[in-house]
C-alpha cells in the first residue's frame, strides 16, 4: 500500500467527522437557548462519552488478560513439554510462570474494575436518556427533529471514531504528523487525489514521473503548487 493511500483513507474518515461535527455545532447553537434542554444534552453527551470510554477500557483490559493467558500457556508448554532438560532453565521457567500468573491476577482485577465502570456508565447513560426524553416530551415537537438528528450524528461520530482508530494503526507517526500539520494549514484537506493528470485540489498538472512517485510505499510526494500530499491510483 502506498504511503499516501493510507492517509487518503484516513482523510476520508476525517472529512466525514468534520461534516458531522459542523452539523452538530449548528444544532447545538439552535438548541442552546433552552437552558433545561441544554443541561440535559450536556449530561447526555458526558454520559455517552463516559460509556464509550468505559467500553474501550474494558476491551483493553480483556485483551491484556487474554494476552497474559497466552504467555502463561506458552511458558507452561516450555516447562512441561519436555524440550527443556536443564534444571536451571526449568527453575527459571517455573519462576516465569509464577510471575506471569501473579501479574494475571492484577490484570483480572483491572478487568473486573473496568466491568464495574461499564455498568455504572451504562446506568448513568440510561438515566440521562430518560431525563432527556422527559424534557423533550414537555417541550413538545419543536426540537424533536433536531434532537433525533443530533442523536444520529452522535452515533455516527462514535462509529467514525472507531474507523479512524483502525485507519491510523498502519500509519507511522512521522507520516501522521505531516498529515495533521497539512490538515490544519489546508482547511482539512491534506491529501489531494490526482485526477486526469492534475491535482484535484488546485488543478495543477502533475507529470507522469511525479504521479509514479506518488505511488511510493514509503515516501510522500507533494503537489508542487499547493503543497498537499498527492495520492495517485
Amino acid at each position: 500500500m502506498s504511503a499516501s493511500l493510507g492517509l487518503f483513507r484516513l482523510q476520508q474518515v476525517d472529512r466525514q467527522i468534520d461534516r458531522a461535527q459542523t452539523r452538530l455545532e449548528a444544532i447545538r447553537k439552535t438548541l442552546e437557548n433552552d437552558a433545561e434542554l441544554k443541561s440535559a444534552l450536556t449530561r447526555m453527551e458526558n454520559a455517552q462519552s463516559d460509556h464509550h470510554l468505559a467500553l474501550h477500557e474494558l476491551k483493553f483490559a480483556e485483551n491484556e488478560v487474554e494476552t497474559q493467558k497466552i504467555k502463561i500457556e506458552q511458558t507452561e508448554s516450555s516447562l512441561y513439554g519436555g524440550s527443556v532438560k536443564n534444571p536451571k532453565e526449568l527453575q527459571d521457567l517455573q519462576k516465569d510462570v509464577e510471575s506471569l500468573k501473579k501479574h494475571l491476577t492484577t490484570l483480572e482485577e483491572r478487568q473486573l474494575e473496568a466491568m464495574f465502570k461499564v455498568e455504572a456508565a451504562a446506568a448513568e447513560l440510561k438515566s440521562a436518556q430518560a431525563d432527556l426524553e422527559g424534557i423533550q416530551a414537555r417541550l413538545g415537537s419543536e426540537h424533536s427533529s433536531l434532537i433525533e438528528e443530533r442523536s444520529s450524528f452522535t452515533r455516527q461520530l462514535e462509529s467514525l471514531a472507531e474507523e479512524r482508530e483502525a485507519a491510523i494503526t498502519p500509519i507511522s507517526s512521522d507520516l501522521l504528523h505531516v498529515y495533521e500539520d497539512l490538515r490544519r494549514q489546508k482547511r482539512g484537506v491534506a491529501v489531494a487525489e490526482v485526477e486526469d493528470g492534475a491535482c484535484a485540489a488546485c488543478g495543477t498538472n502533475i507529470n507522469a514521473s511525479v504521479q509514479q512517485n506518488a505511488r511510493s510505499q514509503k515516501t510522500l510526494i507533494h503537489c508542487p503548487s499547493c503543497g498537499r500530499i498527492l495520492f495517485a491510483n
